[in-house]
């Protein structure tokens, strides 16, 4: 057995993907998949601010991609939004500030549909949960799950807007967060009282450690897939 740490890869099929926007442009990303058999369900994962660094490999997504397949039986989609470059390579186009992106999200969610990939979930981390909740709204989608969401990019008006949609909706919010913590994410979220608000003790906004990186997997996976839970800390290798 092995102790999963915070580089720790475990095996699944990995593929690099591109997919093109409406608008022509070309952007690059992954597919991760369970080893043995199909998924049991879909992620795909919007990343953080890219003005501020955020990208494909921004650690929460990474370590999804690199845990879940093999704990989870899980499928996980992470690219690059437009202009950003990661170790994949870099997504053609500029920043377009979170309006453009809907055409990222939407040839991400094209091309798992393409794909047969099933289930699929939205989770956005900080910038990508605006995306996340001023677009997704328009597409057939299992649910979406919020790490972090700084609410600058979303109106209340868009928020409302989901009181006319069942999805589930979750929102993780660190109690240490930079830029919403929890009392005024059950406000701000209170227009649409069907949200999930789920406050995480000591939480940060990056949610740097190896214990809030379980915690944060561990509430995706209890929505996807929670027959999964709780996750393995160990794995098994061959001898």
């Amino acid at each position: 057995m092995i102790e999963i740490r915070s580089s720790t890869v475990l095996p699944a099929r990995r593929t690099d993907i591109d997919f093109t926007t409406a608008d022509g442009h070309r952007l690059v990303g992954e597919v991760s998949l369970p080893l043995d058999g199909p998924p049991l369900g879909t992620v795909l994962f919007l990343h953080p601010l890219p003005t501020a660094g955020g990208f494909m490999d921004s650690h929460i997504i990474r370590k999804a991609a690199a845990r879940l397949p093999a704990l989870a039986s899980l499928a996980i989609v992470r690219f690059n939004f437009r202009g950003v470059t990661s170790v994949r390579g870099t997504s053609e186009g500029t920043f377009g500030h979170g309006v453009d992106e809907r055409m990222d999200f939407e040839a991400a969610l094209n091309w798992i549909r393409a794909h047969g990939l099933p289930n699929p979930w939205v989770v956005g981390w900080s910038f990508g949960t605006e995306v996340a909740l001023n677009h997704a709204i328009a597409h057939d989608v299992a649910g979406l799950i919020l790490l972090s969401p700084p609410l600058h990019r979303t109106s209340e008006e868009a928020l409302r807007r989901w009181n006319d949609n069942t999805v589930p909706i979750v929102a993780v919010i660190p109690e240490h967060d930079d830029y919403l913590k929890p009392d005024e994410a059950r406000q701000r979220f209170g227009v649409v009282p069907r949200i999930d608000v789920v406050a995480v003790d000591e939480g940060k906004h990056l949610w740097v450690g190896e214990r809030q990186t379980y915690r944060v997997l561990s509430e995706i996976v209890q929505r996807v897939n929670p027959t999964a839970l709780p996750l393995a800390t160990e794995f098994p290798v061959e001898a």
